[in-house]
């Protein structure tokens, strides 16, 4: 018998996805919940308790009450929901942010799946405050665009019966209190919040996040090859990494930036762009909100605490 996996939450978008994902593997064994059970507490503790991981995916309430619901100490939780995403009893489950973080994700009994816009500017800056190219006090700016699935069940209706008036580019969160920046902040190892301007774009997967660095404010202004290098160097200490780096080139623009290049895969790929006459850097991130970003993470985050493969399932 494989390992016994619940999710909690597969009716909705990432629930979904983790199950396709999962669908067509020897080493696990699904168990899933009556359609008429959903909301039967007895029944979601029976496989919650059942079960050697459960992933929930719920909304941060939800979440926590399915956590309580848990009695036995073998059953291990990847939390898809922002409950626990700063939450230092829970290991934050973004292998590729630091050295040892598979590690530390593969031996936690409780792991919080990260949300889909931080993941691009934590791989991005943190680096960069480690290799003390930026201070941690820098006035953070994070521009970002996804497909509308990352608003879940009820955008994705909305966008789709809209149809060809759907908005093409619709910024939201415009009293800056977007429920990542909390993960934004600690993870990229800021001293402050940063300013994070998120948009939903007119199509239905994939995400690029922005970062523009404004440096000539700095004592010592920093290169665009060495932000690169900095960059390069932290991934280069990370095994099994899904993300990669483009080369470091001067392009006025390139397709390699369209959100939806990546979907349907677990990859990451970041540029960095410079004009060092101007004192000027700019970071991207792409990847697929509901691959990297949500569900397959999730499945990452699964094969590190079962210890297969890290690839397994995964498309990069």
């Amino acid at each position: 018998m494989g390992a016994k996996i619940f999710i909690d939450g597969e009716a909705g978008t990432t629930g979904l996805q983790i199950r396709e994902r999962l669908a067509r593997r020897s080493d696990i064994d699904m168990l899933s919940i009556p359609q008429d059970k959903r909301k039967d507490l007895d029944t979601r503790a029976e496989l919650l308790n059942a079960a050697d991981v459960a992933i929930l995916c719920l909304p941060d309430e939800a979440a926590k009450q399915s956590v309580s619901l848990i009695t036995n100490d073998t059953t291990r939780v990847i939390d898809a929901s922002t409950a626990f995403r700063v939450d230092p009893n829970w290991a934050y489950g973004f292998a590729e942010m630091a050295k040892g973080q598979s590690q530390a994700i593969a031996e936690a009994h409780r792991v919080a799946n990260p949300g889909c816009y931080p993941q691009g500017p934590i791989i991005m800056v943190r680096p960069l405050i480690e290799a003390g190219l930026l201070p941690a006090s820098f006035a953070l700016t994070i521009n970002a665009i996804s497909g509308y699935s990352g608003g879940g069940r009820q955008m994705i209706a909305d966008y789709e019966a809209d149809g060809v008036v759907a908005s093409h580019f619709m910024p939201y969160g415009l009293t800056f209190n977007h429920k990542h920046v909390p993960e934004m902040t600690a993870y990229t190892k800021l001293a402050g919040a940063p300013l994070f301007v998120p948009a939903v774009g007119d199509y239905a997967q994939g995400m690029v996040t922005c970062v523009p660095l404004q440096l000539g404010m700095l004592g010592k202004v920093p290169t665009g090859a060495e932000i690169h290098g900095a960059i390069g160097a932290h991934l280069a200490d990370i095994n099994d990494s899904f993300v990669l780096l483009a080369p470091y080139e001067a392009l006025a623009k390139t397709p390699d930036l369209d959100p939806q290049r990546y979907n349907n895969t677990n990859k990451m790929v970041l540029h960095v762009f410079a004009n060092d006459a101007r004192a000027q850097v700019l970071l991207v991130a792409v990847y697929d909100n509901l691959g990297k970003g949500a569900s397959g993470a999730a499945v990452q985050n699964l094969n590190l605490m079962l210890g297969v493969d890290v690839r397994t399932g995964l498309a990069d």
